[in-house]
């Protein structure tokens, strides 16, 4: 049964994957049909055809790797100033020259006569700019309809005032493994040496009235290794005990991967499932972007972590991970002791959370990336901006050919990246639950 379970949550995350690919390219098609540009085929995924049909002049497929997706809008490499689009040939100049020329020759292979005005290039550059930003706005739109449905429809956790867990003893963030015992040497939590229980609910804290566990976590941190009165409710009487917190490694917020040293008193709250509004949800999905912004600049530098557990060293939980180790974190869930309501609610969250990913990562202003052609769109926008105000002569196209050597640089290294992802995910997976 688990292992069929598996299989579904994989299945079921794969089929996820592939729609949001699908869409994502459906943004850069229809708008691109809308203006009038040509567009030739439209695929989810890569490698070897599985399927396709052609409506019009448009292929329509799906491919063996569900690892991306593309839409071919002609046009999309522009001849030289001054060349004539029919007379593109093969360069016989230096590597980069000819690198960069037999790219237009293969461009416009495919190109007929009749096509001239349909072309990418000839379009006005706010009508590029959509063309390019709409697939990766198709993402987030997709992300915030997840985490709208999620956080009105099923609801969030939110942490009570009531103590679910009591920790023994204090230990430092970095050393907080699932499987990390208290050892000797571990100090006794300040909790365990003032007596709380599990069902005791907090009233206050040092005087302080407590009406939400939000309030109470800042006035636990901000009292370091200072005396601490609190007052709970025990089976329908109020108890005061007093104990002083201690000073702890604790990570700054759940799901950051930044360390704080801040007071520690050694209790859990209990987590009660609670329908949120439209706002809450969006306020969240601001918080999951924030944090993929700044994951994304860290990403290098989890790289080489994920580099080194290939080799026998320690996987990060926050390291990245490929599409495999997504789906395989996917089948995990899917076969976990989580209620069925909970596993459909994280399976959702890990799919809007990699639709937000997508979209920013194809936001990232570089070639191939989606923002690559946006930031070319803009900057010809700009040029004859420029230029029509100043009375001089239209500056016309931007030449993103040129840009090809590093677009073929950042390419090979995101393929790089990703091969080295999927190998890590094979070789030490990042796991959720224990066994």
């Amino acid at each position: 049964m688990s292992v069929l379970l598996t299989i579904l949550g994989i299945v079921v995350f794969v089929l996820g994957v592939l729609i949001s690919v699908a869409l994502h390219e459906l943004g850069h098609m229809l708008p691109a049909k809308a203006f009038g540009m040509k567009v030739t085929q439209f695929f989810a995924g890569f490698g070897r055809t599985l399927w396709s049909v052609r409506r019009g002049e448009t292929e329509y497929g799906i491919k063996a790797i569900p690892a991306g997706g593309f839409v071919r809008i002609i046009g999309m490499m522009p001849p030289a100033k001054g060349q004539d689009p029919s007379k593109v040939r093969k360069a016989n100049t230096g590597a980069i020259q000819s690198m960069v020329e037999n790219a237009r020759t293969a461009e416009y292979e495919t190109i007929a006569p009749e096509d001239n005005g349909r072309l990418f290039y000839q379009k006005v550059w706010w009508k590029k700019l959509i063309v390019m930003a709409s697939g990766p706005l198709v993402n987030v739109l997709i992300a915030a309809v997840l985490f709208t449905g999620l956080y009105t429809l099923y609801g969030d956790r939110v942490p009570q005032t009531t103590i679910s867990t009591v920790t023994d003893c204090v230990i430092p963030a970095k050393q907080a493994t699932p499987d990390r015992k208290c050892q000797d040497g571990d100090k006794e939590s300040p909790a365990k040496q003032a007596g709380f229980q599990v069902g005791d609910k907090i009233l206050s804290f040092n005087g302080t009235q407590i009406t939400s566990w939000d309030q109470l976590t800042p006035l636990i941190r901000a009292n370091t290794d200072k005396a601490a009165t609190i007052v709970v409710e025990r089976n329908g009487q109020q108890l005061t005990l007093k104990t002083s917190t201690i000073v702890n490694q604790v990570l700054d917020s759940p799901g950051s991967d930044k360390y704080v040293s801040v007071g520690f008193l050694g209790v859990s709250p209990v987590n009660k499932l609670e329908r949120q509004s439209v706002g809450y949800a969006l306020d969240k999905m601001g918080t999951y972007t924030v944090s993929t912004v700044q994951a994304l600049g860290r990403f290098p530098e989890k790289l080489v972590g994920v580099a080194k557990s290939i080799v026998g060293g320690k996987r990060d939980q926050d390291s990245p991970m490929s599409v495999v180790g997504a789906s395989r974190v996917a089948g995990e869930i899917a076969a976990s002791d989580l209620g069925v309501g909970d596993k459909a609610a994280t399976l959702v969250l890990l799919l809007a959370s990699l639709n937000l990913f997508l979209a920013l990562f194809n936001f990232i202003p570089l070639l191939p990336l989606d923002g690559g052609h946006m930031v070319g769109a803009i900057w010809e926008g700009i040029r004859r901006g420029l230029a029509k105000l100043f009375g001089r002569p239209d500056p016309g196209y931007v030449d993103v050919a040129k840009l090809l050597p590093i677009a073929y640089v950042a390419a090979s290294v995101i393929v790089v990246m990703g091969v080295l992802l999927v190998i890590a995910d094979i070789v030490n997976p990042i796991k959720l639950f224990n066994g």
